[in-house]
């Protein structure tokens, strides 16, 4: 099987690499230039919880030699007008495009490539892009997993092909029902990620001041009340069905602060994607994450609040309005979590 990763950043690195180790025929593509000459003469280097160095093969888009017959799509969100169209040359009609980007992307790329060629996933770790050729991993190799399926939930021998290829970089379950399993995602990255971008912050400064907390579970039960509105029925997230939350704000909103601080006490260090694009003064996924909810949710007609007011903190720290900092939590107002539910 010929395979190219489109987006080798920081999570694209990772599993490029450990796909390369197991022996696969991959190879890496990205547009950055310095980075793919890095990869190619010194390797994909991993740290943080891996101490790992993998010789790989990288090209920019321009170097992509196709037919592949299967390409793990990792390019950003706000990419996709140019990446997308790069890969029509290159994918034959048995060929397989797994986007495993942020959001809710599988119609989007399907739109591009073709529905019959779409598969989708979400990934349940992160990374960290250090510098060419070297990507952080900040969650524990056991925790490198992946939902993955096809758009109309049926279990085909592809998928199974794309699962035994993925398992090479950590442990991937197929799914019957993507969109359930892209919104549980999604809740998190507009809830836990999108507070990280407007506060520039990791989690664990979110986790560790009780508004910041209380918000980041604000966006969670909007989420919540969107996808139900939708007609979407939201996956287990390792194992637990993200309605629990609720169930636990009425007995009491204490108990949700505290679970909520445990569940994500394993992520503390991980620092969202779009806070380090911010960082780079490089545009974000906002309108992937939290401008997607905002969006599904007037559609829905569920008023978000807190989520909106998240994404129009992120758009103004884009646009120079607001400084990157933990103080625009001010301008986010919450309310006891009991009125949410």
């Amino acid at each position: 099987m010929r395979i190219a990763l489109v987006g080798a950043g920081a999570m694209g690195t990772i599993i490029g690499a450990l796909i390369a180790r197991a022996g696969e025929d991959i190879v890496l593509v990205d547009v950055n230039e310095p980075h793919v000459k890095a990869l190619n003469e010194r390797g994909a280097r991993i740290v943080g919880h891996m101490d790992l160095t993998v010789p790989v093969r990288a090209v920019t888009p321009d170097g992509m030699e196709g037919p592949y017959d299967l390409v793990i799509y990792l390019a950003k969100t706000v990419y996709d007008d140019k990446a997308l169209p790069e890969i029509l040359p290159h994918i034959g009609e048995g060929s397989m495009v797994l986007t495993l980007q942020n959001g809710v992307p599988e119609e989007k790329v399907a739109s591009v490539v073709g529905r019959e060629r779409t598969l989708g996933g979400a990934i349940g770790w992160g990374a960290t892009f250090i510098g060419p050729g070297v990507s952080e991993l900040t969650y524990a190799p056991e925790e490198m997993t992946y939902d993955i399926g096809e758009m109309d939930g049926s279990m085909t021998e592809r998928v199974q092909e794309v699962k035994r290829v993925l398992d090479h970089a950590g442990s991937a379950e197929i799914t019957d029902n993507l969109v359930g399993t892209r919104w549980s995602k999604l809740m998190v990255n507009v809830s836990m990620s999108g507070l990280s971008s407007a506060l520039n912050c990791t989690y664990g400064d979110i986790l560790d001041n009780d508004k910041a907390t209380v918000a980041a579970i604000s966006v969670m039960v909007e989420t919540l009340h969107t996808a139900r509105a939708l007609g979407v029925t939201m996956q287990p997230i390792k194992g637990v069905d993200p309605n629990f939350i609720l169930d636990v704000i009425r007995e009491s909103e204490e108990n949700a602060v505290n679970v909520i601080r445990m569940v994500y006490a394993r992520s503390r260090e991980q620092v969202a994607s779009m806070l380090q694009d911010l960082r780079k003064g490089i545009p974000c996924e906002v309108e992937t994450l939290n401008g997607y909810l905002e969006a599904k949710s007037a559609e829905a007609g569920v008023p978000t609040p807190v989520n909106d007011k998240v994404a129009e903190i992120i758009r103004g720290i884009e646009a120079g309005k607001y400084p990157l900092s933990f103080d625009n939590l001010d301008m986010i107002e919450v309310r006891p979590l009991r009125e949410l539910v």
